[in-house]
């Protein structure tokens, strides 16, 4: 089994004080950089909501969140704190006209020689068949992400110290993390 780690959108925006700020995500950084630490030669991929300024996934357009991680802003940025220089990073939601780009699996990112690369093409490249999962929110992205990995015939591990919920209606996050756990993900500490 070949190792990489996925951090699902850890961006300002979904931290304590951004637009979109998910109670408690700050907890997630110093367990998120002691994995780094312990898989330092992993593979480390990352993605991020690189949203235009108008877009169908905010509300003025008919979706359902206010505007966050707006490309080129702060809140668009990632954690300083966290420990993630090598990381290789995929935008998604970046179609103006589409509510989509939930799953870390939709982005993309441009390679050196100017082609467009998903996740799954790195990982097929590379060889990794398996992902420990963290970021922000456990039940939309990061739920999003696992189920894909999961779909692609990836061995999937939840690092549950390392996400938190948005939980619109209580209980959101439990319930994703149980899905997550029927999809044949693991849920580890």
């Amino acid at each position: 089994m070949t190792l990489g780690i996925l951090l699902v959108d850890p961006q300002y925006d979904f931290f304590p004080g951004g637009s979109l700020a998910v109670a408690r995500g700050d907890e997630i950084v110093s367990p998120i950089n002691r994995l780094l630490a312990l898989h330092a030669g992993a593979p480390l991929f990352a993605s991020r909501d690189w949203h235009p300024t108008s877009t169908r996934h905010f509300k003025a357009r008919g979706g359902i969140w206010p505007p966050h991680c707006v490309q080129g802003t702060r809140g668009a940025a990632f954690h300083d704190g966290l420990l993630m220089g090598h990381a290789v990073v995929y935008d998604k939601g970046t179609n103006p006209d589409d509510d989509g780009g939930y799953s870390a699996f939709d982005g993309d990112r441009l390679d050196e020689q100017g082609r467009r690369r998903t996740l799954l093409d790195d990982l097929r490249a590379r060889g990794v068949d398996a992902l420990v999962v963290a970021g922000l929110a456990t039940d939309y992205c990061v739920k999003a992400s696992v189920l894909d990995a999961r779909k692609h015939g990836l061995a999937a591990f939840l690092f549950l110290p390392g996400v938190r919920a948005v939980d619109l209606a209580a209980g959101d996050g439990d319930r994703a993390a149980a899905l997550m756990r029927e999809s044949g993900a693991h849920l580890v500490q």
